[in-house]
């Protein structure tokens, strides 16, 4: 299979020495991106379009690469196609008629030609030639440039002749590793994970930092979803999970703020373990999933006070955003079933918030707060590389693990839907139910307690995890199974 990536557009109009760097980190993205799928894939260019060959031809690991395309920061599309040396017109007309003839009996069709290089004909020439022929030996109804049911696509560069078999639209954006990094507050919900994959689509290396008021679920989940996030869209770059332990720190604000200023104290608490965080690592700005007045802490003035407790560079790139377009994207790159089930620790919940927070005041309330707890959570929290963190966190759980259901036990599969429905788990005699892990927490108390559950995954980390905090919940009727 060959491609030809299209970069995104805003690339090309960087000065040549700019564009010449967004290109070749793209093209390294690409390469550690489908290197697993073909050690000896090959990406060429460096200026205009890229080139991709594989010798692979499994459909399924096509398909596989073809998605990881799609979701790679800096392409807005590529093309399937096939190369030939360029010929006279009536080779061109042999060429596509190789490829099309069989879809052209009876159809309305039109010729789109793209050409790049030194010739003595136009693109124009090459359409209007082979669109008489193909019409007149191929059977077909007609022509319409407008609305046609077939395309006949081609690109002639230099002495090159490319037949396009198909579009696939990418996602746009700058590569990855061409900007700057920065550190994402997650929380796991709908905003800050949207807020995440615009950075990521931006070029931005982003790093994911979770404070955790006390849920380990919550943590759990957001760990997920961040490795979700990672693998979708930014696994051409190494980045750091980051669990601040913030159990603590909530509870000295519960202790000693006064109710009405918790929540902005909270997030100023929040902005300044970041701060500490990403100046360590030498990070350039923080990011969060705030938008203007979603919440009583996301007015004006309570980011203004929220703000000023750092001064590193804070990010919000869903300030003016409404809800409903945050929870529109969250759909379409994957993260809304994951923010639904989100078992969320609430730990400040204000009976009457202010929204207009005064500097003054909340130096006041912050004068009773011990910053030493600030600094112990801090020393505890956990750096992991995202690429291992979900193997990390499972390495040495004990859960008792069977190689064989029986007869009465429930197998639930927890992989997510996509594997799911590609690779159905089939066990003859057993009844196998289908729960997402991320679903899996809030569904389970659902079930009937007095059967027995065995959860199922591909590696067995994940199933091993959830098994971990559903015994640790009370549910002890939940086993890890792992077929032999």
């Amino acid at each position: 299979m060959k491609l030809i990536v299209k970069v995104f557009p805003e690339i090309t109009i960087k000065s040549r020495p700019v564009r010449k760097h967004f290109i070749r980190q793209l093209a390294k993205n690409i390469r550690s991106v489908l290197r697993d799928l073909d050690p000896r894939l090959l990406v060429s260019g460096v200026w205009d379009n890229l080139e991709v060959e594989t010798a692979v031809d499994e459909p399924k690991v096509l398909q596989e690469m073809i998605e990881r395309l799609r979701c790679t920061p800096g392409l807005i599309h590529f093309l399937e196609v096939h190369e030939y040396p360029l010929g006279d017109f009536d080779d061109v007309l042999e060429k596509c008629k190789l490829h099309f003839a069989e879809q052209l009996p009876g159809k309305i069709f039109a010729v789109r030609c793209k050409r790049g290089g030194q010739h003595s004909f136009s693109s124009m020439d090459v359409e209007r030639y082979v669109g008489s022929q193909l019409r007149q030996q191929c059977g077909a109804a007609g022509i319409d440039l407008k609305h046609p049911q077939v395309e006949v696509r081609m690109e002639i560069r230099d002495q090159r002749l490319f037949i396009v078999h198909r579009q696939h639209n990418g996602i746009g954006g700058y590569p990855l590793g061409s900007l700057e990094q920065t550190l994402v507050l997650m929380s796991g919900g709908f905003d800050s994970t949207v807020a995440a994959y615009q950075m990521m689509r931006r070029g931005l290396i982003s790093h994911f930092c979770f404070f955790n008021l006390g849920g380990r679920a919550h943590e759990l989940g957001v760990m997920e979803v961040a490795h979700y996030l990672w693998q979708k869209f930014g696994r051409s770059q190494r980045v750091l999970f980051i669990s601040v332990p913030f159990e603590e720190v909530l509870g000295e604000i519960l202790g000693k703020v006064d109710n009405s200023q918790m929540g902005v104290v909270l997030k100023r608490m929040m902005l300044r373990a970041a701060t500490r965080m990403a100046a360590r690592l030498e990070i350039d700005a923080l990011v969060t999933g705030e938008a203007i007045s979603q919440v009583s802490s996301q007015t004006l003035p309570n980011l203004a006070v929220i703000d000023s407790a750092t001064d590193m560079l804070v990010l919000r790139p869903l300030i003016a955003s409404h809800k409903q377009d945050i929870i529109d994207t969250a759909y379409q790159i994957g993260t809304a079933e994951f923010a639904k089930h989100m078992p969320e620790y609430c730990g400040v919940i204000s009976v009457n918030p202010t929204t207009k927070a005064k500097p003054e005041r909340i130096a006041y309330e912050e004068a009773q707060f011990d910053l030493a707890i600030l600094e112990r959570a801090l020393e505890r929290a956990t750096l992991l590389p995202i690429d291992k963190v979900i193997d990390e966190l499972g390495k040495d759980l004990q859960v008792e693990e069977v190689g064989e259901a029986l007869a009465g036990q429930v197998v639930i599969d927890i992989r997510h839907p996509d594997s799911a429905e590609e690779q159905p788990l089939q066990l003859p005699g057993i009844e196998v139910q289908t729960l997402p892990f991320y679903a899996l927490n809030s569904k389970f108390k659902e079930l009937d307690a007095n059967r027995q559950y065995l959860l199922y995954c591909d590696k067995g980390v994940m199933s091993r995890l959830h098994a971990h905090h559903l015994l640790s919940e009370g549910h002890a009727n939940v086993r890890v199974y792992r077929p032999t």
